[in-house]
C-alpha cells in the first residue's frame, strides 16, 4: 500500500492524536500510525487506567469509614477481578472513542511499525515505511503495511518504563505498572522502588487495598521534583496510613523466590538490609522510544536518549519533528498534546511560541493528592528571587472540613518585587482540580493584587486559593 499526505505522525498518543486532529483541521491531508494502541500509554495503560484503580481504592476507603460520616457498611470487601475490569472497560471506552475522533476528522490511521526512510527534500516528499505488527489486532478501517510519504514527519512514539540492569520485570515477582495494573490478586507485600507519580500513585494504591508497602527512593526526598515542604507533609501522611518509607537508599541486589523478592537496600551510609515482598514495582522512570526509527541514519540530533528541538518540534533535520516524551521532560500527557498543537501550528506558518516548561502543571493522584505549578520554594531562592510565601491549611476551610478532608496545604509563591506568581503547590483532597486555577493566573501573569481581588465562590476548596495568596501579603483571613 502506498499514500501521500501532507503529514504523516508517527504514534498515536495524547501528542500523536490530538496533533493529528489539530493538523486535519487546519486543512492537512494527515495520517497517524500506530503499531498497539490509540490513545498510547496513557489512556490504555498509564494515567486513565491508574486513576480508574485509585477511585475504586478511595471509595473502599470511605467505605471502611463510613461509620465518620454517619453511615454504616458491614463485612466491606472488593473483588480484584472486578476492580481490573472495571479499570480495563474505562481504557477501552476511551479507546474507542479516540478512534471515532480521528474518523470523524477524516484522519487515516495506519497499522504497523514505522521507520523513517528518508526527509522530504525539495519537492520530494518523505518517506516512511510501515510494517506489518502482530502485537493486537488493528483498529477497524485501518490501513497496513506499506510504504507512505508525508511533506512533514512527526515522531511521538512514547515512552516506556526503565530497565535497570539485575532488576529486569519478569511479570511475576518484579513488576512494571504494567503488570501493577492488572494484578490477578492482591499482594499482600509490596516493595516499590521509585517514589515518583507513578511509584507514589502505585503505593497508595495498594496500600489502601490492604498490601503492606516499602517504598524505596535514591533521593532524599520522596516525590523529588515536589516543594519540599509539599513532600514532607505527604510523607507524614502516607508513614500515617502505614506506608513504609526510605529514602536516601538503592536497591543493589534483587533475588527471586517461589513465590516472592528479595531486595538488598543500601543506605547513604553503606548500612544495608534485606527485604522481602510478594512483589517488586520497578517504578525508576521512563525511557523514550527512539529506536528503529531510522533517526540516526537521518542525522537527527539525539542527545541523552532524547530528540533535540528547537522549542517548536521543528529537529535540525528539515520536514523531520519530534513532540512529547521522546522530545524531553516533563514527561506528561499534557505537554504532549500541547507541544504537538505547537509544532503543527508552527508548519502551517501560524504565529507560534515556544511551551513555557515552567507553566505545565504536574499531578499525583495518590491519597492525599499532591499538584503543582511553577518554582519550588527552594529553587526560587536558589535563582536569586526574594519571594513572599503564602500557606493556608485545609484544617481552616469550611468545606474541607465538611468533606471530612481536615489534612492539607496550599503553597503559594511570589516574587516580592513584582508581585508575579513563581509557583504553586498543593497537598490534599482534590487539590489536581484545583492547580489548573493558578496555571491560568500564571498564564496571565496575574499578579497578587489581581488574585486578591478575585472572587471565590463559599463554600468551596478554592477558598484555599485566595487565603493562600492573602498570607503571602499578611492579609489572611481563617487562620
Amino acid at each position: 500500500m502506498s499514500e501521500t499526505y501532507d503529514v504523516l505522525i508517527i504514534g498515536a498518543g495524547p501528542g500523536g492524536y490530538v496533533t493529528a486532529i489539530r493538523a486535519a483541521q487546519l486543512g492537512f491531508k494527515t495520517a497517524v500510525v500506530d503499531r498497539e494502541h490509540l490513545g498510547g500509554i496513557c489512556l490504555n495503560w498509564g494515567c486513565i487506567p491508574t486513576k480508574a484503580l485509585l477511585r475504586s481504592a478511595e471509595i473502599y476507603h470511605y467505605m471502611q469509614h463510613a461509620s465518620d460520616y454517619g453511615l454504616s457498611a458491614k463485612e466491606v470487601s472488593f473483588d480484584t477481578a472486578a476492580i481490573v475490569k472495571r479499570s480495563r472497560g474505562v481504557s477501552g471506552r476511551l479507546n474507542g472513542g479516540v478512534g471515532m475522533l480521528l474518523k470523524k476528522n477524516k484522519v487515516d490511521v495506519i497499522w504497523g511499525e514505522a521507520a523513517i526512510d528518508a526527509a522530504a527534500k525539495g519537492n520530494e516528499p518523505g518517506k516512511v515505511t510501515v510494517k506489518e505488527t502482530k502485537r493486537v489486532e488493528p483498529p477497524k478501517g485501518a490501513k497496513g503495511a506499506g510504504t507512505y510519504s508525508a511533506k512533514h514527519i512527526i515522531v511521538a512514539t512514547g515512552a516506556r518504563p526503565r530497565v535497570l540492569p539485575g532488576i529486569e520485570p519478569d511479570k511475576k515477582q518484579i513488576w512494571t505498572y504494567y503488570e501493577a495494573m492488572v494484578p490477578e490478586a492482591m499482594p499482600k507485600s509490596l516493595l516499590v522502588m521509585g517514589s515518583g507519580a507513578i511509584g507514589i500513585e502505585f503505593a497508595s494504591f495498594y496500600r489502601t487495598m490492604g498490601a503492606e508497602v516499602t517504598v524505596i527512593e535514591l533521593l532524599p526526598q520522596i516525590l523529588p521534583v515536589e516543594d519540599a515542604e509539599i513532600a514532607g507533609i505527604a510523607r507524614k501522611r502516607f508513614e500515617k496510613q502505614g506506608i513504609k518509607i526510605l529514602t536516601g537508599a538503592k536497591v543493589t541486589k534483587v533475588e527471586k523466590g517461589a513465590n516472592s523478592v528479595t531486595a538488598t537496600v543500601e543506605d547513604d551510609k553503606g548500612k544495608t538490609q534485606s527485604l522481602t515482598a510478594e512483589k517488586l514495582i520497578s517504578a525508576v522512570g521512563v525511557v523514550g522510544n527512539i529506536e528503529n526509527l531510522g533517526l540516526e541514519k537521518l542525522g537527527v540530533k539525539i542527545e541523552r536518549g532524547i530528540v533535540v528541538t528547537d522549542g517548536l518540534g521543528r529537529t535540525n533535520v528539515p520536514g523531520v519533528y519530534a513532540i512529547g516524551d521522546v522530545a524531553g521532560p516533563p514527561m506528561l500527557a499534557h505537554k504532549a498534546e500541547h507541544e504537538g498543537v505547537i509544532c503543527i501550528e508552527t508548519i502551517k506558518g501560524l504565529h507560534t511560541h515556544p511551551m513555557d516548561k515552567g507553566k505545565i502543571p504536574g499531578c499525583t493522584y495518590c491519597h492525599p493528592q499532591i499538584a503543582s505549578v511553577g518554582l519550588t520554594e527552594g529553587k526560587a531562592k536558589e535563582l536569586g528571587f526574594s519571594i513572599k510565601v503564602g500557606r493556608f491549611p485545609f484544617a481552616g476551610n469550611g468545606k474541607a472540613i465538611a468533606l471530612g478532608e481536615p489534612d492539607g496545604l496550599i503553597k503559594t509563591i511570589f516574587d516580592a518585587k513584582t508581585g508575579q506568581l513563581l509557583g504553586a503547590h498543593m497537598v490534599g483532597a482534590e487539590v489536581t482540580e484545583l492547580i489548573q486555577g493558578y496555571v491560568v493566573a500564571m498564564t496571565l501573569e496575574t499578579t497578587e493584587e489581581e488574585l486578591m481581588h478575585t472572587v471565590f465562590p463559599h463554600p468551596t476548596l478554592s477558598e484555599m486559593m485566595h487565603e493562600s495568596v492573602l498570607d503571602a501579603y499578611g492579609r489572611v483571613i481563617h487562620t
